[in-house]
């Protein structure tokens, strides 16, 4: 299998919309509430949601976190880690915190973002929305709360977001390991 597309354009603006008003209905005007991206991918994500729910809610607090060293493989790795630019200038103290990410696949980035998170205070609850949940991949118990689409994948295939941003279209492809 060279590439199946699992979601098109469509279906990708059709998910966010939907996650979206899942936010609004447990978040309802966002007062105490701060949307975290995790970069670089989640970021891109969070901006889609965030550009949809300014049609409803004003004034959302967000940023963007970077995970780079507080990967639980950043020693084994042969090239260095290069961090991104954290755009991440706010409190998280007592406030309710929605980390976003493309897809959840291990757990590991959700650990490493959870430790990242702290650095910024003392959340008073963490959830998790993902566009992509590849089921039976876990190793570490983690869930996502808002879940765009849940996948059975195989452990030799690889699932990818493309974005517009950078690819030119908005969809979901699965294709084999090399």
């Amino acid at each position: 299998m060279k590439e199946k597309e699992l979601l098109n354009e469509l279906d990708v603006k059709i998910i966010i919309e939907r996650l979206c008003q899942e936010l609004i209905e447990h978040h309802d005007n966002f007062n105490n509430t701060v949307i975290v991206g995790l970069q670089p991918r989640g970021t891109l994500l969070k901006n889609r949601i965030l550009e949809n729910l300014s049609k409803k809610r004003k004034d959302i607090r967000s940023g963007n976190i970077d995970i780079s060293f507080y990967r639980d493989d950043l020693r084994r790795r042969e090239k260095p880690i290069i961090p991104n630019v954290m755009d991440m200038d706010l409190t998280v103290e007592g406030k309710e915190v929605v980390l976003v990410d493309d897809v959840l696949y291990t757990g590991r980035s959700v650990r490493s973002a959870i430790d990242a998170l702290m650095t910024f205070g003392r959340p008073k609850s963490v959830e998790l929305l993902v566009l992509i949940d590849r089921k039976f991949s876990r190793d570490l118990p983690i869930q996502a709360n808002y879940i765009g689409k849940r996948i059975d994948v195989l452990e030799k295939q690889k699932v990818m977001v493309e974005w517009n941003e950078i690819s030119g279209k908005d969809r979901i492809v699965m294709s084999n390991f090399r």
